[in-house]
């Protein structure tokens, strides 16, 4: 208990500290979430709407899963060297997979009646992409976009060792910051997760439409394969 207590006095001891890293935490989020949301949900979005690469997209998703995270890194290291762009490719690669999964599995779980019926009206396959399937598959879609974010929060942590910067240059200092900097650099990573998780449900809900809900407020699955996250 003192270890935390000691923690708690030293972040509020060196808030100017903790607002710089945490910045450098974001900037890093931020950029590695970006790039992979463009790179694989159009990806996904066509690939659900065609229905083909289900093998592609899911097994891809189970690969990045599997892999450690820190070997990951530490290929790209390897490959690109120190800093920034280094890791921010690593975590592309962790998160990409995530959003690419979800986005398939949500146009693709699109009832197929609907579809039909949407064609039946005259629309051609963009207008039944954009019109019917996309916002029907958004709130799933978004889902992964979510669980890949607070993934990538809490993976950016091993910036510190390729010098990307973030909290994780706190928390694997102890020599500099001592056991309750350890500790007060893992609470803050674990606050800015809980916050993004938090932060990005409401959006998701909000992304939802009603008819989608269930009676708690969650949305059913997108149906098979059910390897996309759906948690509300």
């Amino acid at each position: 208990m003192s270890t935390f207590t000691n923690a708690i006095s030293f972040f509020f001891d060196h808030l100017s500290l903790f607002a710089s890293k945490t910045v450098e935490h974001l900037e890093l989020t931020l950029a590695a979430v970006l790039v992979s949301i463009v790179v694989s949900v159009p990806l996904g979005l066509w690939l659900g709407h065609v229905h083909r690469g289900s093998f592609v997209a899911i097994n891809l998703s189970n690969v990045g899963r599997a892999v450690p995270s820190l070997a990951i890194i530490a290929v790209g290291i390897a490959l690109l060297g120190l800093g920034f762009f280094p890791t921010m490719v690593a975590l592309v690669l962790l998160a990409a997979p995530i959003m690419l999964t979800n986005a398939y599995v949500a146009v693709a779980g699109v009832d197929r009646d609907t579809v039909d019926a949407a064609r039946g009206m005259g629309m051609i396959g963009s207008e039944v992409l954009l019109r019917v399937e996309l916002p029907l598959a958004l709130p799933l879609t978004f889902a992964g976009i979510r669980t890949a974010t607070v993934y990538v929060i809490a993976t950016a942590t091993l910036a510190a060792v390729t010098g990307g910067g973030g909290l994780g240059e706190i928390i694997v200092n102890q020599a500099s910051y001592g056991a309750e900097g350890v500790v007060a650099g893992a609470i803050a990573v674990a606050i800015l997760a809980l916050g993004a998780e938090l932060i990005l449900a409401a959006v998701q809900r909000a992304l939802t439409p009603k008819g989608l809900r269930g009676p708690t407020g969650k949305q059913p699955a997108a149906g098979p394969p059910q390897t996309a996250v759906t948690n509300l």
